[in-house]
């Protein structure tokens, strides 16, 4: 799949966007409550109505939007005839900006009901996506996720026709992130790129995305957490978040997305935090067919051993994850997320029913190892 849009990096980059807006432009501004609120976000807002005519904002896109929340942001639009979409934002954000590129034109080829049923959309308005968290990769990947709650999980729209005209990636938007946001973000795009190097549908154009983030990343993610205002290791865990995104639009996650999938969809858990569970047992899981990757990972950490074999190196990056995601202050149980064990036998049939990244795990997955992951986690 090729990645067209053009990438606006560094810090103050948002300025740039005076190149980009014609005050003719019917612009819409896609954002939630809490970027509003940020000092830089607010500015770069206020410049926006400054330089187009005719502005519509959004500011309360709901975490983990569902397919109901879309269709009333649709509603809500004075008009659907836009030019300029830009999205300022998280992942939900960014996917419902995606969304609304394509649904809010005028002679839309599709509503979202046809989307989420798998007719693809044909053309889009132009599109800006400015992330505020370096996790989701939304700006880099074809994928827009939505919550459906009458089925208590999760479904993915996929379309190259999603990928925006330009990016941002500003690190300054990223330093407000509370320590807790900064670390399952994190941990999110860190699970794009280690599930994307694993699949089994992984290739030589998605592992040059995977390694490159998982270089950046595991340099940064602890001091991003520990050191909010250094911009340096913020703007390097934006681009570590857009090679995830990358490397899915190259290759695809599994087993970890697919097992996280039911915990947003019915519990509402974020996503990053669903993930940060599912790492290691996962990977775990995936270890032995996977101990050459496993063994490249893991030589990328600033401690590694490069004295041990690949299977002593996959073995330790395994530990890493665990010890990584405990020491960020994650959960590591599905108790401490208040999940009964008794919904058990739902988490399993909803996992197994994510085919779509199932298919891309590197062994074969019984009803029976998924049971067991879960079980692992009480």
């Amino acid at each position: 799949m090729n990645i067209s849009s053009t990438i606006l990096s560094g810090y103050q980059v948002l300025e740039d966007v005076n190149y980009l807006i014609d005050k003719t432009q019917k612009v819409l501004l896609v954002t939630d409550k809490n970027i509003v609120s940020l000092p830089v976000a607010a500015k770069f807002i206020r410049h926006i109505q400054q330089i187009a005519q005719d502005v519509t904002i959004i500011n309360d896109v709901p975490p983990e939007p569902s397919n109901h929340d879309v269709e009333a942001l649709l509603s809500r639009l004075p008009h659907q005839d836009f030019d300029l979409v830009i999205g300022l934002g998280g992942g939900s954000v960014l996917d419902v900006t995606k969304l609304l590129s394509v649904l809010a034109i005028q002679g839309s080829s599709a509503n979202l009901q046809q989307l989420l049923s798998g007719e693809k959309p044909v053309k889009r308005c132009r599109s800006i996506l400015v992330p505020t968290t370096a996790g989701t990769g939304s700006e880099a990947t074809p994928n827009a996720i939505l919550a459906i709650p009458e089925k208590n999980t999760k479904v993915g729209i996929i379309s190259a026709v999603l990928l925006p005209d330009y990016v941002f990636l500003v690190p300054e938007l990223t330093t407000s992130m509370p320590a807790h946001i900064a670390a399952s973000t994190g941990i999110d795009a860190l699970c794009h790129l280690i599930e994307c190097f694993t699949s089994n549908i992984a290739n030589p154009v998605s592992d040059n995305y995977a390694l490159t983030g998982l270089a950046k990343l595991l340099v940064n993610i602890e001091t991003v957490v520990k050191q909010p205002e250094n911009l340096a290791a913020r703007l390097e865990m934006l681009w570590a978040s857009y090679y995830g995104g990358a490397a899915i639009a190259h290759s695809g996650t599994h087993l970890v997305h697919a097992m996280s999938y039911p915990l947003g969809g019915k519990y509402h858990i974020p996503h990053g935090v669903a993930n940060a569970i599912l790492l290691a047992p996962c990977m775990r899981f995936i270890q032995k067919v996977a101990s050459e990757k496993l063994a490249v990972v893991y030589a990328l950490l600033p401690t590694a051993d490069l004295s041990l074999t690949d299977e002593q190196k996959a073995e330790a990056l395994v530990d890493y994850f665990y010890s990584l995601v405990n020491g960020l202050g994650l959960p590591t149980t599905l108790n401490q997320l208040n999940i009964p064990d008794s919904d058990l036998p739902y988490l399993v049939d909803a996992a197994l029913n994510v085919q779509r990244l199932m298919k891309n795990v590197p062994r074969t997955v019984s009803r029976e190892d998924v049971t067991a992951i879960y079980q692992s986690l009480y």
